[in-house]
């Protein structure tokens, strides 16, 4: 296969991690930097020049999109989409996963748990708000927000109306969600390929932190993912029609309760804590789906 990986940064721990699991398996594989392409939009022929040059010969794609760049990015995989190359997440998937409020609410509607959750743009709204989802304490979310960047727990009623009022001041749309105690500052991470979770591990914040995410501070440990919290992540990662997915998940008094749905989530902290070749069960799913319709053409 001719694959390309949609990346901004070569050297990123996942993308090396994608590339060599790639031409471990005889692929030949291309790191293509999401900013570089032009998009030609003419009748009945899509086209995508990178750096000047028409893209030409790829089977498959690998978005790995970051939050600052979703709207070129997903242009990006639209125009591979409309030239007949398979993407391993499809634009309108990963444009589900970016939308906090938008992937909730689907989750909600398939009968699949996640933390009570209030959106508002008014703050006079809030003390009945926070009251809505059982607090103080309560999380502020932003909606755009990604590794724990802009994830606030508001301890009192004065403390989250302040924090509300300071988002909105920047034209912030947030979530307030309901603080799920029982969790105790854990989360386990169910790493999805297909229909598979082929890795799970559980993260626990550091002291005096309640965001758990390793890239602030907490740490990692391998976890056995029971039947319940296994079933909630593929059904997560198949309503939001990702192929790839990074499902967070906590653990409640009313059991596993969806976090949020990472479209292009990292592969160094789940390879590492797990001993688990991710990347490789990528490439071969990527070979699962591709191959066969290569032949076919061929």
């Amino acid at each position: 296969m001719r694959l390309a990986i949609l990346s901004r940064q070569p050297q990123l721990y996942s993308t090396r991690a994608l590339a060599e699991a790639g031409e471990a398996r005889g692929h030949e594989v291309r790191v293509m930097d999401t900013l570089q392409f032009d998009i030609r939009i003419s009748r009945r022929k899509p086209e995508l020049f990178y750096n000047g040059e028409p893209v030409e010969e790829i089977d498959a794609v690998i978005p790995r999109i970051g939050a600052s760049i979703t709207f070129y990015g997903l242009a990006v995989v639209r125009q591979f989409e409309m030239m007949g190359v398979y993407c391993l997440n499809e634009s309108q998937a990963i444009a589900r996963s970016r939308d906090k409020l938008r992937s909730l609410q689907l989750l909600c509607r398939h009968d699949i748990g996640v933390p009570p959750t209030v959106f508002t743009r008014q703050a006079d709204h809030v003390p009945d708000c926070i009251e809505k989802v059982d607090g103080p304490p309560v999380v502020v979310k932003l909606l755009q927000g990604t590794q724990g960047i802009g994830v606030v727990l508001a301890e009192s009623e004065r403390a989250a109306g302040s924090v509300i009022e300071a988002f909105h001041g920047l034209d912030q749309n947030i979530l307030i969600q309901k603080f799920i105690k029982e969790a105790k500052g854990a989360d386990i991470r169910a790493f999805v390929v297909g229909r598979k979770v082929i890795a799970a591990m559980k993260r626990q914040a550091i002291a005096g932190e309640f965001r758990s995410n390793l890239h602030r501070g907490g740490h990692a440990g391998k976890f056995r993912l029971p039947a319940e919290y296994r079933k909630t992540a593929l059904a997560a990662a198949r309503v939001l029609g990702l192929h790839v997915a990074g499902v967070d998940l906590i653990e409640s008094d009313e059991g596993p309760m969806v976090m949020e749905v990472n479209s292009s989530p990292g592969l160094e902290g789940i390879q590492k804590t797990t001993d688990i070749d991710v990347a490789g069960a990528i490439i071969e799913h990527l070979e699962n789906q591709v191959i066969p319709v290569i032949r076919v053409k061929g």
